[in-house]
């Protein structure tokens, strides 16, 4: 059972949390803590730690707050297994025990904070200390990384602006994109042009050589018969180039002029410029202005 002295709870009160149930372990003459501490003991630490904090701060001399934890221990062993009947009746019998060792006030007060506390919660209890707990511990390191330093504010962008430069780039990107997939299509037509007159060649050498001697060419309307063939291949091929280079024109241009209007449509800077900063942009926009017309009639 706890044997406290006055002293030795005014202590333990005076501490913080921690510090305080620390002493109240070395007084109670229990084993220090480490990993494998026992859970049921660790919570009748916390449970006669509170009844010192309780009895203290309830204005209890401190030789009734050292017979407070000596109480508290008491109950807790009693009724270890018990019913919540039985640990109701159990709880009026010790209080009649103590009754000479409390004043009214504070036998009545310790039977609040017993029935408000540990009845309330007596399943609890008797779920933690009354039987033993499987626990199960497992120790997962995870790595932490930390955001990198950010630039500062001063060369940021807003939003809006910064929502315009990507559409801008987007049309661009997609512009080039659209000159690749020309570049690829033709090399594609003028290799299956290439095939097909390779084809177209080896057919007509293959039908000069039956039905006539050694060293003989083409006769005359089988020469005119490759020509003609040849001419079809050629012609359809560039006009399969000549349609895939006009479409891809007309979406390069509904490209160039999306980026335009874009480009018009370019929010204001944020902050806005001064009065002198303002004239400045307006001249060098004029500038461009005309530098741009004079490209444009070249």
């Amino acid at each position: 059972m706890a044997l406290l002295t006055p002293q030795g709870v005014k202590e333990v009160f005076q501490l913080p949390k921690q510090r305080g149930q620390e002493h109240l372990r070395r007084l109670l003459h229990w084993e220090e803590q480490d990993g494998r501490w026992n859970l049921r003991r660790s919570i009748l630490l916390d449970a006669l730690y509170d009844s010192v904090l309780f009895a203290a701060g309830g204005g209890f001399p401190w030789l009734e707050v050292a017979r407070a934890v000596k109480f508290t221990e008491e109950l807790l062993v009693e009724t270890k297994g018990c019913s919540v009947t039985e640990a109701v009746r159990i709880l009026g019998s010790k209080l009649m025990d103590y009754q000479q060792q409390f004043t009214t006030q504070h036998l009545l007060a310790l039977c609040d904070y017993f029935h408000n506390t540990f009845i309330r919660h007596y399943r609890l209890y008797q779920y933690v200390l009354g039987q033993d707990q499987d626990i199960n511990l497992s120790v997962t390191h995870l790595e932490v990384c930390t955001p990198p330093q950010p630039l500062p504010l001063v060369e940021g962008t807003h939003k809006d602006t910064w929502r315009h430069e990507q559409q801008v780039a987007a049309l661009g990107a997609a512009e080039e994109q659209k000159y690749k997939d020309v570049r690829l299509l033709k090399e594609a037509l003028q290799a299956e042009e290439a095939r097909l007159l390779e084809r177209t060649f080896e057919h007509a050498g293959a039908q000069s050589t039956e039905g006539t001697q050694p060293g003989q060419g083409l006769c005359r309307e089988a020469l005119k018969h490759l020509v003609q063939e040849a001419a079809s291949i050629q012609t359809k091929s560039l006009g399969q180039q000549l349609q895939c280079q006009i479409q891809a024109a007309f979406d390069i241009l509904d490209l160039r002029l999306q980026r335009q209007m874009l480009r018009l449509s370019a929010p204001q800077p944020f902050p806005p410029p001064g009065p002198g900063q303002q004239g400045l942009e307006d001249s060098i926009r004029s500038h461009k202005g005309q530098r741009g017309k004079k490209a444009m009639a070249k």
